[in-house]
Formats: structure tokens, C-alpha cells, sequence
């Protein structure tokens, strides 16, 4: 008589496999993480942030001018948005595969705590500036709060949103009559120091960042609300399909990026030199630019559903841009490493050895964000998900 064993089914499931990723995700991801380089390695370069010349000249004007219309402020809200999708990605995967929703929930708090753990080394060994540790907490309120809720309770992102609109013109309104009013002496756009950027010892600057840290952390776990507009996003398949969703996606790309390149315009023209006002009105307009950043990030993702609708081929350069966003926390943390070498005063100290900062900046973020992507790209060619993708899903399951 033979004897059959049953084998009880698992209540979850392992990571996603390749064949079962959506393209739009992995290419924003990868793209979006030059912006997050152009931002992150300016802080670095000058020591603080913005990140820009303060007496620009020449080119450093339309580098300013772009770096504060574009990029700050604006490329981190993508990723937030980002990651709620991906925790409901995440979800439906497990439940797919008849894990039971105790099993679930355990998986994603588990993946998130151990994403708190990754953020608090990286912030302390390399970056203060870290967003992993965030998103971990973010993760957690959101496993247990709003991810099982139904698509009616998942409506109040959106009212949400429309008062964020309505709030954005109320800044926008006191910004302009600051300026307008503006009558004392013109300043001059100047950075904000980061006492661990401008250490002269490693060990200083590890000391400084386990103060920094925290308070940034807190500082930005305010994003739920972005996190939470990818959370309905993913409920609705938006970027799984997006050419079904074209309309919708045209009039988010319209409205996102009209707000946010209107809100940091006036920022860059007083970055490029170009408007003189006084210091209340810097204030008032940096205010204006940090308020309308956030709309960047539904707005790029937007345009960037709406190229992929229109990708037939799969040309060498977007496999390469989806394959680093396939391995984004891998290239995430490449890139601290990278600025704590080239940039940091204790190392090669680039920023201070060539005639411009600013150049000095864009360069290492353009070559880094380049290595990345080739990198990146020969990982996939032989299967292997990247160090940190990697180390996480042995962590989680």
C-alpha cells in the first residue's frame, strides 16, 4: 500500500517573480531615482539644503532654477505614493495565493519593522536624510488602519486631496501678496547647514546624525497622505492598466504638475537670481514651493503611466531604467554610499575641488545614477534581485 502525504499549505507566499511585474511601477521607480540623486547629492555637496548656489552665475542659474521647480520637494512624493501601491501589491499577491488575512497582516508588518530597521542603520552609518525608516512606520499604520477598509471609506483620500488644492491657493495667495509687499533689502536664496554633511570626521558625523535622524523622521510621516493616494491607486489597477485609465491619468498629470511646477517657480526664479525680493517673501514662497511639492508626485507618476501606454517595445534603455526600479532600495542606498565617498569633507570632497558645487553635484548625481542603471541591468541579465531586495525577503519570509 502506498502511503500519500499531504502537505499543509503555506499561509503565504514568497516575493513576486519577474513575469508577474507591472512595467509602469518599476520604470518610474528607476527614472524617478535620478531626481532623488540630483536632490541628495546637492545636500551633500553644500552641506545643507536646498542644496543650491546662493550667488549662482552663468549655467548655476538654470541649474537652480530647475533643481527648485522640478526636483525638491517633488521627486520623494512619487516614491510615497509608490509604496502604498506596493503594499497593496503586496497584499493582493498574498491573498492570491490563499494566504489567510492573519498571515497577511503578519507579512506586512513583519517587511515594514524590518524596513524601520534598515532606515534607522542607513541614517545612522550614511544619510540622515533617510526616507526607509518612515516608510516602515508609515507601512505599520497603514497595515493595521486602512488597507482592509472598503472603496468607500477609501474616497476620502481624494476630498482629502481637494482640500490639499484649496489649501495650496491659500499659500499661494499670502506668498503673493508677501512679495508684492516685499520692500527691504533683496536675499539671497541660502542654504540651511546639516551639521552631519559639513563634519570633518566620519565619527562626528555619525554622532550628528543620530540627532538629525529622528527629527526628520518625524518630520515627514505627515506623508501618510500621499502614501494613502497610492493605496487607492493600487485598489483601482490604475498603473497595472494604464491605458485604460488614459483619461484619468491625463487629468491627474494636468493638474498635478500644473500645481506643483507653478508652486516652486517663483522659489526658482529667486534661486536663479532672477526675482529680488526680501527675506519674508523667500519665506513665503519656500513655504508655497514645500506645500505644492507634493503634488508631484501623483503628477509624475501620471506622466509616466501615460508614456508607458504608449511603449509597443521594450527598447534597451527602458529595461535598463525598470530593472534598477525593480532593485530601487538597492540603488537607493548605492547612492548614499556613493555621495558619503565622493562628496563627503572627509573623503574625495568633490564639491570643493572643482570650480562650481553645483556642477560638481549634477555630475556625481548624472554618473551615479547612470552606474546604477547598468548595474542594475547586469543583475537582471543573471536573476539576482539586488543586495538589499535580496537581504529584506530573506529577513521577511
Amino acid at each position: 500500500m502506498t502511503i500519500q502525504h499531504t502537505l499543509p499549505a503555506a499561509d503565504h507566499r514568497g516575493p513576486v517573480t519577474g513575469k508577474e511585474r507591472a512595467l509602469a511601477p518599476d520604470l518610474i521607480r528607476g527614472a524617478m531615482l535620478l531626481l532623488i540623486g540630483l536632490a541628495n547629492s546637492a545636500n551633500f555637496a553644500f552641506a545643507g539644503q536646498p542644496g543650491v548656489e546662493s550667488a549662482p552665475h552663468g549655467f548655476e542659474r538654470l541649474l537652480n532654477f530647475l533643481k527648485l521647480t522640478f526636483v525638491d520637494a517633488r521627486a520623494y512624493p512619487v516614491f510615497a505614493v509608490m509604496f502604498g501601491y506596493g503594499l497593496v501589491q503586496l497584499a493582493r499577491r498574498q491573498r492570491s495565493s490563499g494566504a489567510t488575512p492573519g498571515a497577511v497582516r503578519r507579512i506586512l508588518l513583519k517587511r515594514n519593522a524590518w524596513l524601520i530597521a534598515f532606515g534607522a542603520v542607513h541614517a545612522t552609518l550614511l544619510y540622515f536624510g533617510d526616507f526607509l525608516g518612515a516608510y516602515g512606520i508609515v507601512g505599520i499604520i497603514c497595515t493595521l488602519l486602512l488597507l482592509n477598509r472598503s472603496d468607500k471609506f477609501h474616497r476620502i483620500i481624494i476630498g482629502i486631496w481637494v482640500l490639499e488644492i484649496g489649501y495650496v491657493v491659500f499659500v499661494a495667495v499670502q506668498a503673493i501678496a508677501t512679495t508684492i509687499a516685499s520692500s527691504g533689502p533683496a536675499h539671497a536664496l541660502t542654504n540651511v547647514p546639516n551639521p552631519s554633511l559639513g563634519a570633518a570626521s566620519y565619527g562626528e558625523s555619525l554622532l550628528h546624525r543620530l540627532h538629525e535622524y529622528p527629527l526628520h523622521t518625524a518630520s515627514v510621516i505627515p506623508f501618510i497622505i500621499v502614501v494613502w493616494l497610492g493605496i487607492w491607486a493600487a485598489r483601482k489597477h490604475i498603473l497595472e492598466n494604464p491605458a485604460a485609465h488614459r483619461t484619468l491619468l491625463t487629468r491627474v498629470a494636468v493638474v498635478g504638475m500644473s500645481i506643483t511646477v507653478l508652486g516652486g517657480l517663483p522659489l526658482g526664479l529667486v534661486g536663479a537670481g532672477w526675482l529680488h525680493v526680501d527675506e519674508a517673501a523667500v519665506d513665503s514662497l519656500t513655504m508655497l514651493s514645500h506645500v505644492s511639492g507634493m503634488f508631484g508626485g501623483p503628477g509624475y507618476i501620471a506622466l509616466f503611466g501615460l508614456l508607458v501606454a504608449r511603449i509597443t517595445r521594450l527598447t534597451l534603455p527602458v529595461r535598463a531604467i525598470s530593472a534598477l526600479g525593480q532593485r530601487s532600495m538597492s540603488g537607493y542606498l548605492f547612492q548614499s554610499v556613493a555621495w558619503m565617498a565622493l562628496l563627503a569633507p572627509f573623503t574625495m570632497d568633490l564639491g570643493h575641488r572643482f570650480g562650481s558645487t553645483a556642477y560638481a553635484a549634477l555630475g556625481c548625481a548624472v554618473a551615479v545614477w547612470l552606474v546604477s542603471v547598468i548595474g542594475a541591468y547586469t543583475m537582471s541579465r543573471r536573476s539576482y534581485r539586488g543586495p538589499a531586495e535580496t537581504l529584506l525577503r530573506r529577513l521577511v519570509y
